[in-house]
């Protein structure tokens, strides 16, 4: 987005789709330093009563928002981010699993030079974030 785009109320401003796999897990583990054994061994995630190993949540949250920093090309234009994890997303060992975002504009408010982009986040058809928002510097 440039600073001269304007952008509109419900305007959809960026769509990404997103492959997560067992090696995926692997690697966000080692560079978040969660080892919880739920997101790669299916006895462990079964024990707490998971249908099989479940992604991070804070990954789910970092690839939603990472469709809007593509957008936005900047990063440091992000000045807030909520989210409340409904659904986990389970990760086949073989397929993996597709996670889905829509962004589309919640509120703009052009004197401020900011906007709210709402979040649709799904995995499998169902919502895995709800209220899932960000807000930007529109300039």
């Amino acid at each position: 987005m440039t600073s001269s785009q304007r952008i509109l109320l419900g305007d959809t401003v960026a769509k990404a789709r997103y492959h997560v796999t067992r090696e995926s897990l692997v690697r966000y583990a080692g560079a978040s330093g969660d080892f919880n054994p739920i997101h790669y061994r299916d006895a462990a995630a079964k024990s707490v009563g998971l249908p099989g190993v479940v992604a991070h949540g804070m990954l789910t949250l970092g690839m939603s928002t990472q469709c809007v920093v593509d957008w936005l090309g900047d990063p440091a234009r992000i000045t807030g981010y909520r989210a409340r994890f409904t659904k986990p997303v389970i990760v086949d060992p073989e397929g993996g699993a597709v996670v889905d975002v829509v962004a589309e504009v919640g509120q703009v408010d052009q004197d401020a030079g900011t906007a709210r982009i709402d979040l649709t986040v799904t995995f499998d058809g169902r919502t895995v974030l709800g209220r899932s928002q960000v807000w930007i510097s529109l300039c």
